[in-house]
């Protein structure tokens, strides 16, 4: 996928339906070992805010912020599906839930970087590392 294409997304029930231009493309796909991130355990990739449409279901988009409130997490209200998220590193991107993305599951990803979300990287020290770890998908071999 380059760069600049376009995918379209949506929830779960079909209720919230968005098109977007990933920054590049899925090089920017990560998981996040913050409190939230953990628990919903999606894999985002990032768009710029004024790349993200919502096209349907708009008034559907329940918001949720917690700590600094800089974040914000969008879920459907009708399904609970969280489709993206502004974020607190670079509120000029959103986070995008892969697995909302048409024809893209977050198991299309062999391996995946894991970001530090224990320590933000607006709280982290200079020079301290932004990663850690590296998520892995490995399809089980089916034997007969």
């Amino acid at each position: 996928m380059g760069a600049s294409e376009t995918v379209e997304g949506g929830c779960r029930c079909g209720a919230v339906r968005f098109r977007t231009k990933l920054v590049d493309g899925f090089n920017t796909a990560r998981r996040c070992t913050c409190s939230l991130c953990a628990m919903r355990g999606e894999i985002a990739v990032s768009a710029r805010v004024e790349d993200f449409e919502v096209e349907k279901g708009a008034g559907l988009l329940t918001l949720y912020q917690f700590n600094t409130r800089v974040a914000e997490h969008w879920f459907c209200s009708v399904c609970g599906i969280y489709t993206h998220h502004r974020r607190r590193s670079d509120p000029s991107q959103y986070g995008v839930n892969v697995a909302c993305i048409d024809g893209v599951s977050p198991f299309d990803f062999a391996e995946v970087v894991v970001n530090d979300g224990q320590t933000h990287p607006n709280d982290r020290p200079p020079g301290a590392s932004a990663v850690a770890g590296v998520l892995r998908f490995e399809a089980s071999k089916v034997v007969d």
